[in-house]
Order: C-alpha cells, then structure tokens, then sequence
C-alpha cells in the first residue's frame, strides 16, 4: 500500500515521541521552538540516537531516507528537524 508524504504534524509527532523515548521526559513537554541543547539538554548522543530512531522509523515511508551527518550540526532546534525531515520526505 502506498502512503501519501507524511504530514508536517505528523512529523512532529515522530520527532517528538522518539525524542521523548531517548530524553525519558513527556512528549507534551516538547515544543517545536525548542531548542536541542538549551533547552532540552539533549547531547550529540542523544541527536545521534534520534536520527537513529527517525531513519529506521521513516525508511518504511520514505525509501533511502537519511540526515547526512554534515547536516545533523544545523539541526539545533525541534522545528529544524521537523522541517528537515518535512523537506527531504515531499520530494521522494
């Protein structure tokens, strides 16, 4: 079956569920605006097991989805990642 690209929302669900796994904090305590390191004290080891988590989680949507590593330095908040995935999920 088929999908559909996956929705902005429905990318932040991911982001914020998996992030939340990793952090073992709350999903609903995760705002888009959020920065990785500021604000929710997530490390590089933390940013790496996300991108873990969506690649594994989006392979399955998205065939040979991946965040290149020279990109995972800008990702400093919850909406660049949300926008990133978002971006590189339209175009398959």
């Amino acid at each position: 079956m088929e999908q559909g690209p996956l929705g902005r929302d429905e990318i932040f669900e991911i982001v914020r569920d998996r992030l939340a796994d990793i952090l073992e904090i709350e999903p609903s305590s995760i705002g888009e605006g959020q920065s990785f390191a500021d604000d929710l004290d997530a490390d590089s080891l933390a940013l790496i097991e996300l991108v873990e988590a969506l690649e594994e989680e989006l392979a399955d949507r998205t065939v040979g989805f991946r965040i290149e590593d020279e990109d995972l330095e800008d990702l400093k908040t919850v909406r660049d990642a949300v926008d990133y995935v978002h971006e590189r999920t339209r175009d398959s």
